[in-house]
């Protein structure tokens, strides 16, 4: 990985960081004079670094601005995380949390296993159809320790996976909504025919789904579930298994469908492929492995199964205009560069691919 470089959403495959790495001296305020920086994170939306304490214990150190997460912010997600790790489910432990000036500090125990997939962008198939199915398992055995978790569902922030647009009756009206407590997002769409968009793309897909909402049951997950998000641990003759889960920065409360949705949506597509005008690459196998794992933990409802489809097209739209936010309102300067890719190419292009050349995945699931 090239020193200080991180992924990129261009063409580029690595740019320069929004956010500079983390120095010694921050390192120094946090953990000591003596504390190491061995390895920085290629993670574009926050700075992160692998670091040796003076004792040789080894620790995850982040840093993010205070308009991103703040100790409130972060709070959040350790409360569910916390819960999860009593109830059984392998998930580091935070060492500590600090704001100094504009930015916050999470420094959380290095976790169990081996990051198989440290050079991975984030929407890279699994390494096998094995490693997808326990991955499967994992996520299920997450979504059953999680139901008496009964925090209410965390407000409006840049860079939040949440299912408040497209679980609304108007998700037109919803998304004004969230324009109007976030002005860089507000000043964006504001440029764009995006209500024609959305109704052309989006609302077809939910109005089916709508009709299925009453019956699933909200609850909190994690909204970001990849093999990047998993530490790894042989379990077996060429099988790994997840042994840690990371990366709680976009769990809120939810439905379960939708963050089995999340999972195969970071898995099954090379979106980065069709961004550059390739090929699909569309993992059915991985896909079918992930299900049947999941299943063998959990089985899925009727309505569940008849929600995953109509969900699959809509699941990461509304993390896209949180990221539109992010762009605009939190990095200095704004990157309307980005802004614009996730605009027209996740926000709109995903929901248009599962809409037409989806279709084969959609028509195959339960």
């Amino acid at each position: 990985m090239t020193r200080d470089r991180v992924f990129g959403m261009g063409q580029e495959q690595l740019v320069a960081p929004d956010w500079p790495p983390l120095t010694p001296p921050e390192i120094a305020a946090l953990l000591g004079p003596d504390a190491v920086i061995e390895w920085r994170s290629p993670r574009p939306l926050s700075a992160t670094a692998r670091v040796r304490t003076a004792d040789g214990t080894p620790v995850i150190v982040k840093r993010l601005p205070r308009t991103l997460r703040d100790a409130t912010a972060l709070a959040e997600e350790h409360a569910f995380m916390d819960h999860l790790r009593d109830r059984g489910i392998p998930i580091p432990a935070i060492v500590l949390t600090r704001e100094i000036g504009e930015f916050a500090y999470e420094v959380q125990e290095l976790g169990i296993g081996e990051d198989l997939y440290r050079g991975a962008f984030s929407w890279s198939p699994y390494l096998s159809t094995d490693q997808a199915r326990t991955s499967g398992r994992m996520l299920a055995r997450l979504h059953l320790a999680a139901r008496d978790y009964d925090a209410p569902p965390r407000p409006p922030r840049p860079l939040l996976a949440s299912f408040s647009i497209f679980s609304a009756p108007d998700p037109i009206a919803a998304i004004e909504a969230r324009a109007a407590v976030r002005p860089a997002l507000a000043a964006f769409l504001a440029t764009r025919d995006w209500r024609t968009e959305v109704q052309r793309l989006h609302l077809p897909f939910h109005t089916r789904l709508h009709r299925l909402l009453p019956h699933l049951d909200p609850q909190w997950t994690h909204n970001d579930w990849h093999g990047t998000n998993l530490l790894w641990q042989s379990t077996g003759p060429g099988v790994e298994s997840p042994s840690t889960v990371i990366d709680f920065g976009l769990c809120d409360r939810t439905v379960a469908i939708h963050d089995l949705a999340v999972a195969i949506e970071r898995c099954a597509v090379d979106w980065i492929s069709l961004r550059d005008g390739g090929p699909a690459h569309i993992q059915f196998e991985q896909v079918e492995a992930l299900l049947n794992g999941y299943r063998s933990i959990r089985p899925l409802g009727p309505t569940e199964a008849a929600a995953l489809p109509e969900l699959l097209p809509l699941v990461h739209a509304e993390y896209e205009l949180s990221e539109i936010d992010y762009f605009l309102g939190v990095i200095p300067g704004g990157n309307p560069e980005n802004a614009e890719i996730a605009y027209r190419h996740y926000f709109l292009g995903h929901t248009a691919w599962w809409a037409a050349e989806g279709r084969a995945l959609l028509s195959r699931l339960p």
